[in-house]
């Protein structure tokens, strides 16, 4: 079975529009969550702030005219990857096209081109509805654009378990590699779903926060906390099989040593209040990894700040890791908002950069942390910290759980 390393990675979020902007700002602990832009007419859904990704422009990245015909979910997926790729020193030369595959996650896909549409077709009949609207509306065409961007004639797959769709995507990859059948993979998730029918049908789960001040709306593991923040943006890792990235002289960030995948099988929004399929999930993930439990010493929690999901994957945490007296956890949502699909992506860089960096983000936005939360949280005291083990979670609507196990690359 091969070992799987991550050589490359990319991010755009409400925190930065590139991987190092993005990592400097989490560290820096800075909201990204403000006032919506993007729509007119938040006040009559009641919700007035999200983690928008601001002063976007594709042509950094893109070819212009392909730029203006993708909806924004695949400029993202699109954008990132770029980045990684260049991370990565990949090249034709260094990969073939049949050992090159793409894993990609997304929650929703184009919902800008379909609510685009839609309201055309309504004001102005079926034949104005643009032949671009359903390629840029399904969810499996941003595996299929980066798939003929790189020349990448491995598998190619669309992933959608909601909020864990990007964490799938990755974990899949890695055990694609892991069982031989790639040498490469393209993995992530993006996620472009700010706008009115949007944040309206969120809203209308009462999901959302409804605080109207961005420091205070999107607070996990707060006492005071009220429902998550929508986000957006896209992460991108490149995974690649150890010895060959060994053998062409690659830049090694981190291994990927484990992964759990399991179903609550319990609730079509609301966890498992006995967190047993987010338990197994992470239990699968450190036994695969083969490091002991209490050598761990980080978690990047789902953490959305929804009073059911945080009290319930803390208490999970604390069963799992009862032993360990030294582990952190934090969310990274409190700075970058909840992007759904692509949320488990950017937690994965997220979780890199921490291994990279030795420094872990500041579980922001909490100023008395909820009793029914029984982990230590990261703070501006402790962020400073050897990292070494850590995994990364995602909790999905319709049970979906996910869990990657990292470590870092010097290990």
């Amino acid at each position: 079975m091969s070992r799987v390393v991550v050589t490359g990675m990319g991010a755009i979020s409400a925190i930065g529009n590139d991987r190092e902007t993005f990592l400097d700002n989490l560290f820096d602990s800075k909201v990204g969550i403000d006032t919506i832009t993007k729509f007119d007419g938040y006040d009559e859904i009641g919700v007035s702030v999200a983690g928008e990704v601001k002063d976007f422009d594709p042509s950094e990245r893109l070819d212009k005219r392909d730029a203006r015909r993708n909806d924004l979910f695949i400029n993202y997926a699109l954008h990132t990857t770029a980045e990684a790729w260049e991370q990565s020193g990949l090249s034709d030369d260094t990969i073939a096209p049949e050992d090159l595959g793409v894993m990609w996650g997304s929650g929703i896909g184009g919902l800008l081109t379909i609510e685009e549409q839609v309201v055309k077709m309504i004001k102005k009949g079926p034949k104005r509805v643009s032949p671009f609207f359903i390629p840029n509306a399904i969810i499996n065409m941003a595996a299929g654009k980066i798939s003929i961007a790189y020349n990448a004639k491995n598998t190619s797959q669309g992933i959608v378990t909601a909020c864990s769709s990007a964490t799938n995507a990755i974990g899949n990859a890695y055990e694609w590699i892991k069982a031989g059948k790639a040498k490469v993979m393209v993995a992530g998730g993006s996620e472009a779903a700010i706008g009115k029918s949007g944040i309206a049908g969120f809203a209308a789960l009462t999901a959302l926060s409804t605080e109207p001040d961005p420091k205070r709306a999107s607070i996990p593991f707060d006492k005071a906390r009220n429902g998550f923040v929508m986000g957006e943006g896209s992460g991108t890792l490149i995974l690649e099989d150890y010895d060959h990235a060994k053998a062409r002289g690659a830049n090694i960030l981190a291994e990927i040593t484990g992964y759990g995948s399991t179903s609550d099988a319990y609730h079509i929004t609301a966890p498992d209040i006995e967190a047993a399929g987010a338990k197994r999930a992470m239990i699968m993930a450190v036994e695969q990894s083969s490091i002991p439990f209490e050598d761990y010493d980080y978690i990047n929690a789902h953490g959305t700040s929804t009073q059911s999901n945080d009290s319930t994957e803390a208490q999970g945490i604390h069963d799992v890791f009862e032993g360990n007296d030294h582990l952190l956890v934090s969310s990274t949502k409190g700075m970058t908002g909840h992007a759904l699909g692509a949320a488990g992506a950017l937690e994965a860089v997220a979780v890199i950069g921490s291994l990279v960096r030795q420094q872990l983000p500041v579980n922001v936005g909490v100023q008395t942390q909820d009793d029914a939360c029984p982990v230590e949280l990261v703070s501006e005291e402790n962020k400073h910290t050897t990292v070494r083990y850590a995994l990364s979670n995602s909790l999905g609507f319709g049970g979906h759980n996910a869990v990657l196990a990292f470590k870092n690359g010097e290990e």
